[in-house]
């Protein structure tokens, strides 16, 4: 029963975010590192399954691991240069090799239909082609990269018309030049750049590792700044991740909205990151995922379903969406992806100067984050921008917790005035106060 209970519960809380995905296009960097692990299986189902959500799946695989295999079997080696491989004419036909094998293999997983398994009716189609026209790199440094080259154009139109077919489009890292010739591009950079041209809503880029902190934690957030710092300070990133990480930053700053860096070597990664609140990945954004902002009107259904529960509880006052409306200007929230996480209020008291703060409401699942304490602070910085003496608060749960933070009790009857109306003796609540 506790199982089938939070089984609901999930698919339920996963309900907004396949509504928010749907007819999205998301654009996914995965290794060739991928392919050789017996766990890929798994991550041909999720991307089966996001597609019959309906969200617009462009899938760009690497070849690294296959190049460096292909070559060690003619008994030569990988050349690299700044993390660059040099391919030359007998390395380019690894390269070749490589990519249609690889490029097959995924095509041939994505075309299961075996009954009893999760691809059973699937019936997916998938569409690889000639998408990216690519250049030379050219000479850096003294070192001629021969035919390994960049992205020069990106055939996005036809990219669409796929996506709008609902095909999967599968991407090699190749691209060719208007004279006919092959170039060896990197998976992580032809991913970005598709994803920059179709004005993707996601980037996810699959990596070998995690982004964790120094203690080992890891990193749910990063602006574009805070990722360039970390790249810079981490020294055991795997060269990888750190091309992984600067794709994410130029993706940022070119319109791509969302990257994510997913540790492939989580099972069921990318669906955890897609349906679920907190994910399990690192979000890299060019603004704050979480932002602390005054409310508009738009946002009254969120702090309605934020409050709710607490108002049956007794807790808060029940207000109705008329009186939010009304008063939406005195009211601040946090909202952290779309979802009201956060709200309070500060109601000014005619002829005084006293502001009372009502509505404190934390989510329960970041209660123990500091976010009140954000809330609060900014309710304190606003009364003082308002010329305010004192505010004051009601509570019959969070006493302590105001006490905590510089406020003292006073009876009921010290109310001044404007405020003895809005107290109502039947609650019997605690009359805290702080000075501003």
């Amino acid at each position: 029963m506790n199982t089938n209970a939070s089984f609901v519960n999930w698919f339920r809380d996963s309900s907004p975010y396949i509504h928010a995905h749907r007819h999205r296009t998301f654009v996914i960097y995965f290794g060739g590192e991928a392919l050789l692990d017996d766990s890929f299986t798994n991550l041909i189902h999720d991307f089966a399954l996001l597609n019959s959500l309906g969200i617009r799946l462009v899938l760009v695989h690497g070849i690294r691991p296959q190049i460096d295999n292909a070559l060690k079997i003619r008994g030569q080696s990988s050349q690299f240069y700044k993390a660059l491989r040099i391919t030359g004419k007998q390395s380019l036909q690894c390269v070749k090799e490589s990519a249609g094998l690889v490029r097959v293999d995924i095509e041939a997983l994505l075309s299961q239909g075996v009954a009893n398994s999760p691809m059973s009716g699937a019936k997916l189609r998938v569409i690889s082609g000639n998408f990216i026209t690519a250049q030379p790199l050219g000479v850096i440094e003294g070192v001629d990269f021969q035919y390994t080259g960049k992205v020069r154009r990106i055939d996005n139109t036809a990219i669409q018309q796929q996506l709008d077919c609902g095909n999967i489009t599968l991407i090699s890292p190749i691209g060719y030049s208007p004279s006919g010739d092959l170039f060896n591009l990197s998976a992580e950079q032809v991913a970005t750049e598709i994803a920059i041209s179709l004005q993707a809503e996601k980037l996810i880029l699959m990596t070998e590792q995690s982004c964790q902190s120094a203690s080992g934690e890891l990193i749910a957030q990063m602006t574009t700044h805070e990722t360039k710092r970390f790249i810079n300070l981490e020294s055991q990133l795997a060269t990888s991740t750190q091309q992984a990480l600067k794709s994410a930053i130029h993706g940022c700053q070119s319109g791509v909205k969302r990257v994510h860096i997913l540790n492939r070597l989580i099972d069921g990664a990318l669906l955890t990151e897609l349906f679920s609140r907190d994910g399990i990945g690192t979000l890299i954004s060019s603004t704050q995922f979480e932002a602390l902002r005054p409310a508009i009107i738009s946002d009254i259904p969120g702090i309605l379903e934020l409050i709710s529960p607490l108002e049956k509880k007794g807790i808060l006052i029940s207000r109705s969406p008329e009186q939010l409306e009304i008063n939406i200007a005195d009211y601040i929230i946090i909202e952290r992806d779309g979802l009201i996480i956060g709200c309070t209020a500060l109601h000014p008291i005619e002829d005084s100067q006293t502001g009372l703060i009502a509505c404190l409401a934390i989510h329960p699942d970041y209660q123990k984050s500091a976010r009140g304490n954000q809330l609060l602070e900014e309710l304190l910085k606003k009364a003082a921008q308002q010329g305010f003496s004192q505010v004051f608060a009601f509570s019959t749960q969070s006493m302590q917790w105001f006490i905590e933070r510089g406020f003292s009790e006073k009876d009921a009857n010290q109310l001044p005035n404007g405020l003895q109306t809005s107290y109502n003796p039947a609650r019997n609540a605690k009359v805290l106060c702080k000075l501003i």
